[in-house]
């Protein structure tokens, strides 16, 4: 496995907790053995759910940044942990063996071995907030289910047979792919469709844009769809392919709090392939007039 903890999170030396943070929370998502049952997976997601309970505490990423990964090896430090069980190396070195999780769905009763280290769900309640539903090693059934991206982002009721009993579940604003919501003696993991159009970073959402080229060069307004509804947006003479503009306030519901995330715009310039006659001698005019004045 690789050692360097900041390059399996694909984040720098210098990258803030927060930044580390949703870096592990992308990761994870992807290589989740609910998610990506393969060999290569299950052995990346070992790795990023070790580099995280690193690097994802303060102390531990100070030791980490002075000693390297060697501490957090088994033995540490090349034989015998030297801070004792209660140091920064608790739980990692020692002469014992690390403990392990075994982690299994409703569905297939598998089992899943995070080698040494905790359960990610247990991370994941960081990013959700509330108490660890485990309660140590004691185990939560689990079962997933499936939502739109519009439903994840409105929030939603869906009711389902647990058990032979009939429930509804709700599910709040705001929650995302991977998202656990704990409901009566289950915890329910969330599944989300994605959309063809909204692209979701975080609380954010991106939308591509097509424009015209004569409309980037002269300005427009442009109608766009958000998760909010439709608002229309000037686009200002002059804008260059691949612009950003930030729409505040109209993006995703914060899941725990009040506020939403942010719509971002990506505009796109169209040029058109096929023009006609009368279309290139104007053009050929307007490259004329360039060449002698400039552009300005």
């Amino acid at each position: 496995m690789n050692n360097d903890y900041y390059q399996i999170l694909g984040v720098g030396k210098t990258a803030t907790a927060e930044e580390i943070k949703k870096a592990y929370r992308k990761l994870a998502l992807q290589y989740h053995p609910d998610r990506n049952k393969t060999k290569e997976a299950e052995e990346r997601f070992k790795e990023v759910t070790k580099a995280y309970e690193v690097l994802g505490d303060a102390q531990k990423r100070q030791t980490y940044d002075q000693f390297g990964a060697a501490a957090f090896e088994q033995g540490g430090m090349g034989g015998g942990n030297p801070f004792g069980a209660g140091g920064p190396f608790g739980g990692f070195g020692g002469q014992g063996n690390p403990f392990t999780y075994t982690y299994s769905t409703g569905s297939d009763g598998g089992g899943f071995d995070f080698g040494g280290f905790s359960d990610p769900f247990e991370i994941f309640e960081q990013f959700f907030g509330g108490a660890s539903p485990f309660g140590g090693r004691n185990r939560r059934p689990v079962y997933s289910i499936a939502i739109d991206f519009l439903e994840a982002v409105k929030g939603t009721q869906k009711k389902v047979t647990i058990d032979g009993k009939a429930q509804t579940i709700k599910i709040p604003a705001g929650v995302d792919n991977g998202s656990r919501i704990r409901f009566e003696a289950y915890d329910i993991l969330v599944e989300v469709t994605p959309h063809k159009k909204f692209m979701r970073e975080g609380y954010d959402i991106v939308t591509n844009e097509e424009i015209l080229f004569t409309k980037a060069i002269v300005g427009t307004e442009l109608e766009v769809e958000t998760v909010e509804g439709k608002v229309t947006v000037r686009i200002p003479a002059g804008t260059q392919p691949d612009t950003m503009m930030r729409l505040k306030g109209k993006g995703v519901p914060h899941v725990r709090g009040s506020g939403n995330g942010d719509h971002y715009i990506r505009i796109k310039v169209i040029i058109p392939k096929n023009i006609t006659k009368k279309q290139r001698e104007l053009l050929e005019e307007f490259e004329g007039e360039k060449s002698k004045k400039g552009w300005f």
